[in-house]
């Protein structure tokens, strides 16, 4: 097996991982845990960790103070308000609406990356940005009928779709962070400020989680999104992005909705209506859209040159 094999099977582990942690995360929030203490779990572990591998195997690199500021703003973009908002969403709504609702991190990026770093936008891509977004929109405003596995589904889209959008301002502002610094250093101090940033909403429910009386199954769960759908997706991911294009990366980010939506069925925790169909192929048309190439005859539309 090669390194580009590897690396396939890595980027589908990640996947399969963030698939499977929508119905696993349902299965202990809010009955076991509230979500900010699981949330605050898994910031604290795999902080844990990072600097532990920080210390064993990373380089030795100091970060100047003054590019601490940048350090936490990504740190409460990409983990500590992206984190709560995804774990109170998805207590409120269900995993496959969740999941469908994450694909549209690639359309924010694109629009918020025509904003702030002026790259230019044409005719399709605005097109597949209004298609992805209506089907964000009928997801968050049809989703007003509560069920057992859904109790508050509008609000509970509307926290996902924060959440994507939060990702989104992360993964620019990480963009020349990632750069410049090796991935041990990077993640131990956003973490190290995740931890600052979720603690005053997630400790009290933390501590009231009784590890004791939990049964094993949910201790099982709670292992899971810990070490598996945080700390393990994101070494896997590494690995993905180094040897495959991003095209090809791109793929697995987009199997997720599928993958997830086949756990949540299979294990009776979710089920598929009209609503969830029509929204899911409007925003995966959307994200089609925007990932096309400008043919040579279409306009910028942006700043008004062709």
């Amino acid at each position: 097996m090669n390194i580009r094999h590897i690396a396939i099977f890595c980027g589908f582990c990640v996947a399969l991982f963030y698939a499977y942690n929508f119905t696993a995360a349902k299965e202990v929030v809010p009955e076991h845990i509230g979500p900010y203490g699981l949330t605050w779990f898994r910031v604290l572990v795999t902080g844990s960790i990072f600097w532990i591998l920080s210390w064993l195997a990373g380089p030795k690199e100091r970060v100047p103070f003054k590019e601490l500021p940048l350090i936490a703003l990504a740190a409460f973009c990409g983990v500590g308000f992206n984190m709560v908002t995804f774990m109170k969403g998805l207590e409120l709504t269900s995993p496959i609406s969740a999941s469908v609702l994450m694909v549209t991190t690639p359309i924010i990026v694109l629009v918020l990356s025509a904003i702030f770093l002026k790259e230019k936008l044409y005719a399709l891509r605005i097109i597949g940005i209004l298609v992805g977004f209506s089907g964000a929109a009928m997801l968050i405003l049809a989703s007003s009928d509560a069920t057992e596995n859904a109790t508050d589904p509008a609000m509970g889209n509307f926290l996902i779709f924060v959440n994507a959008l939060s990702y989104s301002f992360y993964i620019l502002l990480a963009k020349k962070l990632t750069a410049k610094y090796h991935v041990f250093t990077l993640m131990k101090w956003l973490y190290f400020f995740g931890v600052l940033f979720i603690t005053p909403f997630g400790i009290s429910q933390g501590l009231d989680f009784d590890f004791q009386a939990a049964s094993m199954e949910t201790l099982l769960f709670v292992g899971y999104v810990i070490l598996f759908a945080t700390f393990g997706t994101y070494m896997l991911n590494i690995i993905a992005i180094k040897n495959l294009r991003p095209s090809v990366v791109a793929v697995f980010v987009y199997l997720q909705p599928l993958l997830a939506g086949m756990i949540a069925v299979g294990l009776g925790k979710d089920e598929i209506n009209t609503t969830k169909i029509i929204a899911g192929v409007l925003i995966f048309a959307g994200v089609f859209m925007t990932s096309l190439k400008r043919s040579n005859n279409q306009t910028i539309v942006v700043d008004g040159k062709a």
